[in-house]
């Protein structure tokens, strides 16, 4: 990129002289004005072409030198971007002690409420397969869940998957989010070189000692169909967790509700399917309203979940039989399989059910921090869990006959209503997280243009992740219904709750093997063993519950496929359009044929062409020219990009580049956007800010051409110094090219961050000031101008169709099922504040 800030400001200079500098760079002068990324600066002519004699070029030797030396040009601007005192600061978590168990706390409430209500029905599920006829299919099946719950939950995800977050952020598509900045496997070809200039990129690529990372990364990058096997990975993975907001509601509340049976009369199968329909009715309506306005009472609620489920365990184990404690060996795991065989392998799919909610851990990290996470499972979910499986265990080698209904049968009697009160809203709140993780994955996978866009509803000013989606929202509500009125018991959704868990961690099983392999560059031997051990240990469980496949496991499996289907056909749509409109691109020789005019009427005002392509001119503003009897005096080609990192600063909002020769008035900017960021931008707002950054940039770009003027001026004037004098010490005004433009925080001597302005280098004085240039103030003032005469907003609407040549199966998804998507979907990010009077609209089709 360092070459890429020589040739930007070396072409503005050639631009501003007229047809001279049209001649530099071949071909009609049409790659001195492109827009150039890492993949086009190769061809373009090096600064030292101003000289146009090759012997003269020679003689300049350190100019040459020094102009390579010329840092990247900073051209990324916002309002705040003078001022922002720390860059970093956006994933920092609180390192204090007192902080991290406060984190702890409220993690009671959001991860490990799903986790926190599986003893509700883990016992009642396996013993269904499995009929009580010996102490060995007791002691057997604790064995299973206790190193089950230490495998996964403990050893897995606490000790190594938390670890792979993504600047703090976690789940699905956070890992793939990371494996897209270390290795370019994105299918929407509009990474650039650039974006690695991000502060929260944060990128360390594998160093070359290291060939098996190289090599890894460079067949992800060369091999498209190792990409489109990663992306369908990736939403295979999401697809099940949306899956879960569908189930855990469904069997969480019913689990629940089902202590009623035994406690009141008459109270059957439909009594029981009715109240659940009802609390999930009332669930899925509250949603609307935020999480943040009843999450005050979530972490209290499952810490007293928590301690009731560790009392009630250890009073069992005393009170019926403390040998259980002999469940920690596993050589009963061994005798379980002996004496139960098939069935005992089939039992498998109901102990999966006591890790429901692992996943949790890792895709709601980035609320919390891993420390917090980590000490709330170890000190108060693990042994809690631990204790309350060891008192029913202990309940059932006396009462073996109350299997179907161990833990409302095994709580005391005169406890039994506080704790139904209490499983209840666990239950709930097991539910609401779930539900808000899948806004959380539709929303991810938004960003990364892997779902169709949808209205987004932020309920809390404070935390940016508590986020409602109303069509989200009411599909999952109206399948919880369905699921709970067609399979009326719990048995049947456990069936199906497992395939859906245990997808999502063989997933996650694979995606932090390839972090390890890749980012990590973990030891060959270390990196085998994870995915070896766990993925192993997954496996058997998912053969498991496989067997259940006819019996509700095909309904998870159904959710998956709809949503993947959904997911993939958007995603495959949205990068061919993306592919047309590269295509397209209007050439920039007929631009300079058509002159600063754009061959029609120049009118005052700003316009703002939103459109896909983060390089070139896209084809929609050849149809406005058409279309339009004239043409506002600026435009401004706005580009909506999200890139692979959950937050991009503030300050770092917008890159600015020239577009055409000055006199033209065209500008590209792109609003770059993490996956977690939130756009709730007013029009009025976006527009004082666009202006305000564009201003800068023109004064930055400004003083780019001065300094660059003078290092020209200097070198000639200096050219009898040796080139051994020029690598040993700088001339005055050289060392200032060294520096960055842009200075970060400086810390002073207390260890405090203070905000500086940036340090520009001072100009010479033989240069004219930047606020006497003529140029730009002329610039400045049209700029005014137009910025006060109005804002007009053009978008393309685009219709995509398959080529007449395509198969048969390309033109049915695209012309379609991507169509149908595209017709039904949000409309473009520029409509949604912007008022209708303020909108231009033209027609495009794009042949794909």
């Amino acid at each position: 990129m360092e070459e890429d800030g020589i040739e930007e400001a070396s072409v503005s200079l050639l631009g501003s002289s007229g047809s001279g500098g049209r001649s530099v760079g071949g071909g009609g002068g049409g790659e001195s004005w492109r827009w150039v990324d890492g993949s086009e600066m190769d061809s373009e002519p090096p600064p030292w072409a101003l000289f146009g004699d090759e012997e003269v070029r020679e003689g300049y030797g350190s100019v040459r030198r020094r102009l390579v030396k010329k840092p990247k040009r900073v051209d990324s601007f916002d309002v705040e971007a003078m001022e922002i005192a720390d860059r970093h600061s956006h994933h920092k978590k609180d390192v204090s002690l007192w902080g991290t168990l406060a984190l702890g706390f409220q993690t009671l409430g959001v991860v490990y409420g799903d986790m926190g209500t599986s003893p509700l029905y883990v016992f009642a599920d396996v013993f269904s397969k499995v009929p009580i006829t010996s102490d060995v299919d007791i002691l057997g099946t604790l064995s299973l869940v206790i190193y089950t719950i230490a495998l996964i939950p403990l050893m897995k995800y606490v000790f190594v998957v938390l670890k792979a977050n993504d600047s703090g952020e976690g789940g699905t598509f956070a890992l793939y989010s990371l494996i897209c900045r270390y290795a370019n496997v994105n299918l929407l070809p509009n990474r650039q070189q650039a974006d690695e200039y991000i502060s929260s990129f944060k990128l360390r690529l594998p160093t070359p000692e290291l060939e098996r990372a190289l090599n890894i990364k460079e067949a992800l990058e060369h091999k498209s169909y190792l990409k489109k096997l990663l992306l369908l990975l990736v939403l295979m993975g999401t697809s099940m967790i949306i899956g879960d907001g569908i189930l855990t509601p469904a069997i969480s509340v019913m689990s629940a509700v089902s202590g009623l049976q035994g406690r009141i009369p008459g109270f059957g199968t439909d009594a029981l399917v009715v109240t659940s329909i009802i609390i999930l009715v009332g669930l899925f309506s509250i949603q609307r309203f935020g999480t943040s306005k009843v999450g005050f009472m979530f972490a209290p609620a499952l810490a007293l979940w928590f301690f009731s489920l560790g009392a009630i365990g250890i009073y069992n184990m005393f009170k019926y039989d403390i040998t259980v404690l002999k469940a920690i060996n596993p050589f009963y795991i061994y005798l379980f399989f002996k004496k139960n065989s098939t069935n005992g392998w089939s039992a498998l799919g109901g102990c999966v059910l006591c890790i429901t909610g692992a996943e949790a851990m890792f895709a709601d990290l980035g609320h919390f921090s891993v420390p917090s996470i980590q000490i709330a499972f170890t000190t108060v979910v693990f042994p809690c869990l631990l204790l309350a499986y060891m008192g029913q265990a202990a309940y059932l080698l006396k009462n073996p006959h109350a299997a179907s209904r161990i833990f409302y049968d095994s709580v005391p009697d005169g406890l039994f209503w506080p704790v139904f009160v209490t499983a209840t809203v666990a239950a709930v709140i097991a539910s609401q997280a779930m539900i808000s993780a899948s806004f959380s994955c539709v929303k991810q996978a938004m960003a990364l243009g892997c779902f169709p866009r949808l209205k987004i509803i932020h309920t809390s000013k404070k935390m940016m992740g508590q986020i409602y989606i109303p069509v989200i929202n009411y599909f999952l509500m109206v399948m919880c219904i369905i699921v709970v009125a067609v399979f009326r018991s719990t048995t049947q959704i456990a069936n199906a709750y497992g395939i859906a868990e245990v997808g999502v961690m063989i997933v996650s099983t694979t995606l932090v093997t390839l972090v390890m392999l890749l980012i990590w560059q973990t030891n060959l031997f270390l990196a085998i063993c994870f995915p070896l051990i766990f993925g192993t240990i997954e496996l058997i469980y998912l053969s498991a519950v496989l067997s259940k496949l006819l019996e509700g496991g095909w309904l998870p499996l159904a959710f998956a496929s709809f949503f993947l289907c959904v997911m993939y056909t958007w995603n495959y749509g949205s990068v061919l359009k993306y592919q047309s409109e590269v295509r397209g691109k209007i050439s920039m020789d007929l631009m300079l044929e058509l002159g600063s005019s754009l061959g029609t009427v120049r009118v005052p005002g700003i316009g703002l062409l939103y459109n896909e392509l983060v390089q070139g001119i896209p084809s929609v503003f050849g149809q406005f020219l058409l279309d339009l009897p004239a043409i506002h005096s600026t435009v401004v080609f706005v580009c909506i990009k999200y890139v692979p990192v959950p937050v991009v600063p503030q300050e770092e909002r917008f890159l600015f580049r020239r577009v055409c020769p000055k006199d033209y008035h065209m500008f590209r900017c792109i609003a770059r956007y993490g996956y977690k960021d939130i756009r709730k931008e007013d029009h009025h707002a976006f527009e004082q800010l666009l202006v305000e950054s564009l201003e800068r940039f023109l004064r930055k770009e400004a003083q780019d051409l001065a300094l660059e003027g003078s290092l020209h001026e200097r070198d000639l004037d200096s050219i009898s110094m040796t080139s051994k004098d020029d690598d040993n010490q700088d001339l005055d005004g050289i060392g200032d090219l060294k520096t960055p433009l842009l200075q970060g925080p400086r810390t002073d001597e207390t260890g405090a961050s203070t905000s500086l302005r940036p340090q520009l280098p001072e100009l010479p004085a033989s240069v004219m000031s930047v606020d006497e240039d003529p140029s730009l103030e002329y610039e400045l003032s049209a700029l005014k101008e137009a910025s006060d005469s109005g804002f007009t907003y053009l978008l393309g609407h685009g219709d995509v169709r398959a080529t007449k040549n395509s198969v048969f199966l390309k033109k049915l998804v695209v012309n379609y099922f991507y169509a149908f998507l595209r017709r039904n979907c949000r409309g473009g990010a520029a409509t949604m504040r912007v008022p209708h009077m303020n909108i231009m609209r033209v027609g495009m089709t794009y042949m794909v």
